[in-house]
C-alpha cells in the first residue's frame, strides 16, 4: 500500500507527538513532517522517537512568527493531509493573556488555511479544535450552538467560524476534531493524571479546585489519534467529529480512583480549594456520528489507562518529578 504525506502542526505537543506516532505505524510508507515553535524533546515526551524511521522529519518553525518559512515548507512537501495541533491550550492562564490566545488560535489558523485554501495538493484539512466551545455540555452533538466561556475556547470558536466560512466559499476540505479530556504516557506533567501521581509519589497534597465536583470525561489519547486519522481518511470533507469515551466521571471520583490503584488515602492526600474562573460543570459530548460512519470506538479503559500512567511515571519518577508541575507560560 503506498504511503500519504503528512504534516503534523504542533509535533512537539503531547496530542502531536502522539498523531506522528500513529501515522508512522499505520503505514511504513507515510512521509511524516512535524513542525513546531520548540526545539524537537526528548523521547520521554515523544513517543515516536522509539521509532527507528527515515520516514519522519522535524523543523522549528513558528505559526505566528515565521509565516514565509511556513509557506515555503508547505509548497515544497506539497502534503496531502495537514493536521493541525498547534495551540495555546491552558484554560486558565487564558485569562491573564487572551490576545496570545487569539493570536495562535484564530489568527494563525486564519493565515495558514487561507494559503491553503488553494493548494491542489491538499486532500484534508485537519482542524483540533474543542469541545470547550459549547461551553458547559452534556450529550452534545456536533449540531450544537458554540457558546464558549473562556478566552481560550473563544479563540478556538472564532478559528471553527472562520474556516467554516472557507467550506461554504471554496469548498475547502475540512474535517473538525473535538475530543474530551485526553490522556495517556508522555503527557505533560501538569496535567490532573500524571500531576496526581507525581503528588502521591512525593507525598504532595492534591488540591481539587471546587471540591472536585467538575464532570469531565476521560478518553486515551491513542483512541484520539486512531479516530483523527480515520476522520481524515473517511471522513465527509466539511464535517465535525466528537470523539468520547463511554463513561463521565468528575475529577473527585478520578483522583480517588488513582489513589485507590496506589494504595494511597484519598482524603490524606487532598484538598477542596476553590474553583477557577470559567470551569466549566460538565464536559460531555456524544461521539455517536464518529461510531456510525468511521466505524470508531475507544479500546482502551480508563481502568487500563491509568494503570499504563502509574507504570510510566514510576519507571521515569527520578526525570519527572524534577520537571515543571505547574503550566509554565511561553508567550
Amino acid at each position: 500500500m503506498s504511503g500519504n504525506t503528512f504534516l503534523v502542526i504542533g509535533s512537539n505537543s503531547f496530542s502531536g507527538g502522539w498523531m506522528v506516532d500513529v501515522l508512522l505505524a499505520d503505514n511504513p510508507r507515510n512521509r511524516v513532517i512535524g513542525m513546531s515553535r520548540s526545539p524537537e524533546k526528548s523521547g520521554l515526551f515523544l513517543p515516536y522517537k522509539a521509532r527507528k524511521t527515515t520516514n519522519f522529519d522535524f523543523h522549528q518553525i513558528n505559526i505566528n512568527s515565521d509565516t514565509s518559512e511556513m509557506f515555503e515548507l508547505l509548497d515544497e512537501i506539497r502534503p496531502e493531509y495537514v493536521m493541525n495541533f498547534a495551540a495555546q491550550g491552558e484554560v486558565a492562564t487564558s485569562w491573564r493573556y487572551p490576545e496570545q490566545w487569539f493570536q495562535t488560535n484564530a489568527v494563525g489558523v486564519v493565515r495558514l488555511a487561507n494559503f491553503l485554501k488553494d493548494k491542489d495538493y491538499l486532500k484534508r484539512y485537519v482542524h483540533i479544535s474543542t469541545p470547550e466551545v459549547y461551553g458547559a455540555c452534556e450529550g452534545v452533538t456536533e449540531s450544537a450552538p458554540l457558546r464558549p466561556s473562556t478566552p481560550y475556547a473563544a479563540s478556538k470558536a472564532a478559528a471553527d467560524l472562520f474556516l467554516s466560512t472557507l467550506v461554504t466559499q471554496y469548498g475547502f476540505p475540512l474535517i473538525t476534531i473535538r475530543s474530551t479530556n485526553v490522556y495517556g504516557r508522555h503527557q505533560q506533567l501538569y496535567r490532573i493524571i500524571p500531576r496526581t501521581i507525581i503528588f502521591l509519589k512525593s507525598g504532595r497534597k492534591i488540591h481539587l479546585h471546587g471540591g472536585g465536583a467538575a464532570v469531565k470525561s476521560y478518553i486515551h489519547i491513542h483512541d484520539v489519534c486512531r479516530g483523527i486519522l480515520a476522520a481524515a481518511r473517511d471522513g465527509q470533507p466539511g464535517s465535525t467529529y466528537h470523539f468520547s469515551p463511554d463513561e463521565s466521571i468528575s475529577i473527585r471520583q478520578l483522583v480517588e480512583k488513582i489513589c485507590l490503584l496506589m494504595g494511597y488515602d484519598f482524603s490524606e492526600a487532598t484538598e477542596d480549594v476553590q474553583e477557577r474562573p470559567g470551569q466549566d460543570s460538565r464536559y460531555i459530548i456524544d461521539s455517536s456520528k464518529a461510531r456510525r460512519e468511521l466505524g470508531w470506538r475507544p479500546v482502551i479503559t480508563l481502568e487500563q489507562g491509568l494503570a499504563e500512567m502509574i507504570e510510566w511515571v514510576s519507571e521515569n519518577f527520578d526525570k519527572l518529578v524534577t520537571g515543571p508541575l505547574e503550566y509554565v507560560h511561553l508567550p
